[in-house]
């Protein structure tokens, strides 16, 4: 059985292995990656994107399914419930 100190001195070089090893494949990685933009005449832009896509759908209104016929205030079916519409038959106020 190894003692204490010997496992230390193990993890000690075991960890300095392992940054010489990530330092090589880190240069490698690096020279594939900029040899690859070269070739290909790609921009940072191309490489990497400003911001998320929207979809299609995104920000667009949906048609209210809902009307209340004392007020007349509508409601499309997404989200929480009006007050005025809670616990009644929905049929009753569909447009």
């Amino acid at each position: 059985m190894t003692s204490y100190k010997e496992l230390l001195k193990q993890r000690e070089a075991l960890e300095q292995q392992i940054s010489e090893a990530r330092r090589r494949e880190l240069s490698d990685a690096i020279s594939q990656v900029r040899a690859l933009v070269a070739e290909f005449g790609l921009t940072t832009q191309d490489v990497f994107p400003t911001g998320r896509a929207r979809s299609a759908t995104a920000g667009t209104k949906v048609a209210p399914k809902y009307r209340n016929p004392a007020t007349g205030e509508t409601w499309t079916g997404r989200g929480k419930a009006p007050k005025w519409i809670q616990n009644e038959n929905r049929e009753q106020f569909a447009i």
